[in-house]
């Protein structure tokens, strides 16, 4: 099935996201009660709210999304490109440029979403995020009133999962066993925040999340048994 699907017509995505503040106390009170209460599961008592506050941006709640790296493929009879760029600035620009990539270039029925974990996280992150900020949902992200069929959305995850819902595996883990080459990434998901409103370093961070979207992409190419990326096929636009 992976290997009768067209390449260019899959748009590969990966998104950053950070606590909508820098730190616990500049939220208004009504929004540290609606955290407390949010977060009581997980934190249990190990931890106060404020503590757990750093973990606030895997919530679309309580987060905000820095950066989309997209990635898609441009295929000339036997020669591949593999071409990458990233939306950023103010998370409604961003969310605004990202609808029009996928109104303008995506919107078939025939398109298709890729990403890691995507449609647990970063899916369903970007459209709750759009909705926050009164932005209409593009086609492939407004799933009401869909079949599961009808939705066209690939997880690479998802698919290594066989089946077996209780199985996570992170991309890095699945580049490792899969062999694909393991980008030089400076920083991991845990530094993101820090690196974002402590070092005021956005590109850094954008560097990581394109580097997650060619990754996913070459594990998809795995999947499917096709050959990886080689270097001079990767472009940034």
């Amino acid at each position: 099935m992976l290997q009768k699907l067209n390449l260019e017509h899959i748009l590969f995505l990966d998104i950053e996201t950070v606590p909508e503040q820098e730190n616990f106390n500049l939220l208004e009170e009504a929004k540290q009660e609606l955290w407390e209460q949010k977060s009581k599961y997980q934190r249990k008592d190990d931890y106060s709210a404020e503590e757990f506050y750093h973990r606030a941006g895997i919530w679309a709640e309580f987060g905000k999304i820095i950066t989309i790296s997209v990635g898609y493929f441009k295929i000339n009879g036997y020669q591949r490109s593999f071409r990458v760029t990233s939306f950023h600035g103010e998370e409604c620009n961003i969310l605004k440029e990202f609808k029009i990539l996928l109104d303008t270039h995506f919107s078939h029925p025939t398109h298709l979403l890729c990403g890691h974990n995507g449609k647990e996280f970063d899916f369903p992150y970007i459209a709750r995020r759009m909705i926050i900020h009164k932005i209409a949902l593009p086609e492939k992200l407004n799933l009401f009133g869909k079949k599961p069929w009808e939705i066209s959305h690939l997880d690479t995850m998802e698919l290594w999962k066989f089946g077996d819902y209780k199985h996570y595996t992170s991309l890095k883990l699945m580049a490792n066993v899969l062999g694909i080459p393991s980008p030089k990434e400076d920083i991991d998901g845990s530094m993101v925040k820090e690196v974002y409103y402590q070092e005021n370093d956005l590109e850094r961070i954008i560097k990581y999340c394109e580097l997650d979207v060619i990754t996913t992409a070459q594990v998809f190419l795995r999947l499917r048994g096709d050959n990886l990326l080689e270097e001079d096929e990767i472009k940034r636009v």
